[in-house]
């Protein structure tokens, strides 16, 4: 199904009761972040924002639940489009392609190459050859964030030797009322564009998107092969070709049922620009660095605009519902295209798409779990990852206790993890290096005889007295809490949070502590976070050990069958840290108590607390940036709730 403009598709949200509508003036200055968080994360609806302060009314959350995700591709279910794409590849694949290279003619044979015009589209009913953003309800999503961003742009560029286009998702920081920054990451498309443009010499033309059919900005998010035009994929999407009409100040394209379009260029003389900080995806603040800027030369919407932003953070958020999308309709292109044996794949919403990534094999001979290892950790965006686990057998990868069961049922510790090092995704802030550092894959496939040496440990509970470790475990200086009842669900691991601030040597005598109460290797796996951290609250430790760890650095095996990994927040370590460290994104006191004191006039239904409350113990002094105390030895204590202003 094609919607024409954000228009028809609020009207289907609508009809199938996906939406709620406030009337009320809620300022796009982080009351709009505050409400959409709680409503995001107790799996609420859409939300249609009508009094902006603006002229236009603001969608956001569109995307944020399976159903609604489904509905903005233009079907029931997320596995219908699986489904048909699967029928597809195999019509190909009988015919003798075997490459994802070959989806531009794939899509041809659909029907729905998109088309280009040169007469006016709905995107041009409204023309503003005086541009100032101001007349856009910019959000500002948290508190530390360096200004106003734009944050679901569909940002369109050329390659300026190939011709070829690209439709990309970049944030866009307002500057001032015709400029703002593009961050656009040096391994995406964007910034190649960028540099080749560098290379010529003189202004790139770029155009921004803002709306039309809600696909348009989904495929912009997809990972799609180099020189790939996304509105192919869109036009697959929407089982209708995307129609392209030129822009009126540049010689880009653009899609006519497209709400709004912000026109102009970069200037690739210019220097660069100071941009961010900004709450980012992956829970903390991705701090400020140097990106280009954009000069807006127009503006032009619909008589009807809407203008569509999302908010991303602590996970889960609305990003994780595209995440999940990308799982069902990439599956097939990439068994076709990398390895035919993948049944399924899955990134958990605590891995915030890049840090962990599950893979289900069909396995049918020795090494297989490793081959795919060595294969994902260097394909296209897979290479992203940092943690890469690979099962095999009739495992459940989205039910999680089973999952980790089947995990420690067949994993050696000594034989079956794989540590590399390579590109990370430029988020990441756990690694000593931008971008760069280490990668854990995990082998927890069902092992054939030729895999198993015939002399592995096994390792006994006879021996081991849990009650007597719980109160080792109790009594210790340095344990703060701990969560030991994984064990019930068959999981031999144990999570402890330590203070790293009151003693720097705090996971060093977790070590010391590990081996000498578990020499035999019970507990086969040991999480240490932070003190501010739950341990019972999985999700929360997940996040905090994907996030804050670099597998290659932050390992060690305790014996030949127990393996610690420290999760905590390394800005505390002894000798300090070589980057700068980001706080955790969360709401301030003034914009929660504003919001609470006015939830029951929004019509969005009972009280929803503000996710904040729990994370806001996380919070390490400073405002996006940790700062340390300079006394030797100790940092700013955390773990209070507390305004950094």
């Amino acid at each position: 199904m094609a919607y024409s403009g954000l228009a028809g598709f609020i009207d289907e949200l609508a009809k199938r009761d996906e939406i709620r509508k406030i009337k009320e003036y809620i300022s796009p200055d982080l009351e709009i972040a505050e409400i959409t968080d709680r409503v995001t994360k107790s799996g609420g609806k859409a939300l249609l924002f009508e009094n902006t302060g603006t002229d236009f009314p603001l969608l956001i959350n569109a995307y944020g639940s399976d159903k609604r995700m489904a509905l903005a591709i233009g079907r029931e279910s997320l596995g219908d489009v699986g489904k048909e794409i699967d029928d597809l590849l195999v019509h190909i694949s009988d015919a003798g392609s075997k490459k994802l290279a070959a989806l531009p003619s794939i899509m041809h044979l659909a029907g729905i190459m998109p088309s280009r015009s040169r007469k006016r589209g709905n995107c041009q009913q409204i023309i503003h050859k005086d541009p100032d953003t101001g007349i856009l309800p910019v959000l500002k999503c948290w508190p530390h964030d360096g200004g106003r961003f734009i944050t679901l742009p569909v940002v369109n560029t050329v390659h300026p030797d190939s011709g070829k286009t690209n439709a990309g998702m970049y944030r866009m920081q307002i500057l001032d009322k015709i400029t703002t920054a593009m961050h656009w990451q040096r391994h995406k498309t964007g910034a190649n564009h960028f540099e080749a443009w560098k290379r010529r010499g003189g202004r790139m033309p770029v155009s921004v998107v803002l709306g039309g059919d809600p696909v348009y900005a989904y495929s912009a998010t997809a990972p799609l092969p180099e020189g790939v035009d996304e509105y192919i994929l869109a036009g697959f999407l929407r089982k209708k070709r995307v129609r392209l009409v030129k822009c009126i100040t540049n010689e880009l394209y653009v899609p006519a049922d497209a709400d709004i379009v912000l026109e102009g260029y970069v200037d690739t003389s210019e220097n660069l620009v100071w941009e961010g900080p900004f709450g980012d995806h992956t829970g903390f603040y991705s701090l400020a660095d140097w990106y280009p800027k954009f000069h807006i030369t127009c503006i032009t919407h619909s008589k009807n605009a809407v203008y569509p932003a999302t908010i991303v953070g602590i996970p889960p958020n609305e990003d994780a519902w595209l995440a999940r999308a990308t799982e069902r309709i990439f599956l097939s292109p990439v068994k076709m295209a990398l390895q035919p044996e993948i049944e399924d794949f899955h990134m958990p919403d605590a891995g915030v798409a890049h840090n962990l990534v599950i893979v289900k094999i069909t396995k049918t001979y020795p090494g297989q779990g490793m081959k795919v290892l060595n294969s994902l950790f260097g394909a296209g965006q897979m290479m992203f990852s940092k943690y890469l686990i690979v099962v095999s057998g009739q495992t459940d990868i989205r039910n999680y206790n089973r999952l980790a069961a089947h995990i420690f049922e067949n994993t050696d510790l000594s034989r079956d993890l794989m540590f590399c090092q390579g590109p990370l995704d430029v988020l990441d802030h756990s690694s000593d290096a931008f971008s760069f550092g280490g990668k854990l894959g995990i082998d927890a496939t069902i092992k054939h005889p030729e895999e198993i040496s015939g002399q592995e440990k096994k390792v006994s509970s006879v021996n081991f007295n849990v009650n007597k470790s719980e109160n080792i475990l109790l009594n210790s200086r340095i344990i703060v809490k701990f969560n030991i009842k994984l064990i019930i669900d068959a999981i031999p691991a144990v999570i402890v949070s330590v203070n790293s601030v009151r003693d720097q040597d705090a996971v060093e005598k977790v070590k010391t502590l590990f081996r000498s109460i578990d020499a035999e290797g019970f507990f086969r796996l040991i999480l240490v976070v932070d003190h501010t951290i739950d341990p019972v609250n999985l999700h929360m430790v997940a996040w905090q050990i994907l996030g804050n760890s670099d597998p290659r650095r932050d390992h060690e095996y305790l014996n030949s069958s127990s393996l610690l990994i420290d999760g905590t927040a390394k800005v505390f370590r002894k000798g300090g840290f070589p980057r700068k460290w980001p706080n955790v994104v969360c709401s301030d006191n003034e914009t929660i108590s504003s919001i609470d004191r006015r939830w029951d006039s929004l019509g969005l239904g009972p009280f929803i607390k503000s996710p904040s409350g729990v994370y806001r113990n996380l919070i390490i002094s400073g405002k996006a940036e940790v700062v340390m105390d300079e006394s030797p030895g100790s940092g700013l204590p955390f773990g209070k709730i507390r305004e950094n202003s």
